[in-house]
């Protein structure tokens, strides 16, 4: 009983450095995302400002894609314990455009073990309403996950 305790206590340890790892990203100071990381699963929240808004006043897909290929690149680091996870291919449904509010992306890994993984997310805008979806597949890197890279 007490190594399943501390097997969880590791796996939340690993899963908020790689939150820190997240939110330290250079690309994050633009975006300013909250991240919530569970076992196979990932959380992205992402206040829409005017800022990411393409001519027609609303978000430009770039702001979808980051959302969804984050939680779902999360989701997967969260059972890779010691490398990076690279992003191979991501499918991307756009569904309904969003001007304002919080969007909220959840990804959860779908199969996968060893070095590849497929994982899904949807977002959802402050209504709770599916705006769009993706998936992917990720796969285990030979980069190490080490302090330097915000992995701390």
């Amino acid at each position: 009983m007490a190594t399943s305790r501390l097997a969880v206590a590791e796996n939340e340890e690993h899963y908020r450095k790689l939150e820190r790892m997240y939110l330290a990203a250079p690309i994050n100071e633009f975006f300013k995302p909250a991240i919530q990381i569970g076992r196979g699963t990932a959380e992205i929240k992402v206040s829409v400002d005017r800022r990411f808004f393409h001519a027609a006043q609303a978000a430009h897909g770039s702001v979808y894609f980051k959302s969804l290929d984050d939680a779902a690149f999360f989701a997967v680091s969260s059972l890779v314990e010691d490398n990076f996870v690279l992003t191979s291919t991501f499918n991307l449904y756009l569904l309904a455009p969003v001007s304002g509010g919080m969007v909220r992306s959840l990804g959860k890994v779908v199969r996968g073990g060893g070095s590849s993984f497929l994982a899904e997310s949807v977002l959802y805008n402050d209504q709770n309403e599916e705006i769009a979806r993706g998936s992917g597949m990720f796969v285990k890197s030979k980069t190490k996950l080490v302090p330097e890279m915000g992995y701390r």
